[in-house]
């Protein structure tokens, strides 16, 4: 069973998910810490409603970007944990960290990259009056938003649709795919090599996706 250590910075929502899936044994693994930069990250309470570790790293004590991430790597490296998962982090992270656990670090991002990297997804969406929106899971590299991508969740873009409806829409699309990728890396179908995404066929992944892994869900 694989150790997985979650970054938050908010309501930790993809959070619950994961520790659910990894509870009902969808995912091969188990949640042993969350960190989060926030200390009021609402998802500090979902942890510890788990019964999980909980390590707070405020980006605000630390004068330099670099001092933060070196903390970070620091408490990392402690847990050694065999994937880390950026669900909702909002900080950039820099080269040294990013490359030191560039085959264990995933990020999940809310939108159809390489199409808004970044923050206000959802606004630059509706703003633009795309018909299709959807969410990015890719494995982190220095460069913002822009590692390897392992899947993508697609919806249509409904007519009138404001903010809020869209980003819950978008939050079922995370709630279902994350897990599933998560577990899919778990159990090693999943996984980098010299840069480039390897999947291997197992019974729940249709080796059409392949090479890039795409689920579609209308909700």
């Amino acid at each position: 069973m694989k150790r997985i250590v979650v970054l938050i910075s908010g309501s930790g929502s993809n959070l619950e998910a994961i520790i659910n899936s990894c509870n009902s044994n969808v995912i091969y693994g188990k949640v042993i810490s969350v960190i989060s930069n926030n200390p009021e990250a609402y998802g500090i309470t979902r942890a510890k409603e788990s019964n999980i570790d909980v390590k707070i790293i405020n980006h605000k004590d630390f004068l330099k970007r670099i001092d933060f991430d070196n903390e970070l790597e620091k408490n990392l490296e402690d847990l050694n944990p065999d994937l880390i998962v950026l669900a909702g982090f909002m900080r950039v992270l820099g080269k040294k960290i990013t490359n030191k656990f560039n085959k264990k670090m995933i990020n999940l991002h809310p939108s159809l990259l390489p199409l808004y990297p970044g923050l206000n997804t959802h606004e630059q969406v509706l703003k633009n009056k795309n018909t299709l929106h959807g969410i990015s899971i890719h494995y982190v590299s220095p460069k913002l938003d822009s590692g390897p991508l392992i899947a993508q969740g697609e919806i249509n873009v409904k007519k009138e649709e404001n903010i809020n409806e869209l980003s819950n829409r978008i939050h079922k699309i995370e709630h279902l795919l994350l897990p599933e990728i998560i577990n899919e890396i778990c159990i090693g179908n999943i996984y980098l090599d010299n840069g480039k995404v390897v999947f291997k066929y197992s019974d729940s992944i249709d080796p059409t996706y392949v090479p890039i892994y795409k689920k579609y869900h209308e909700i």
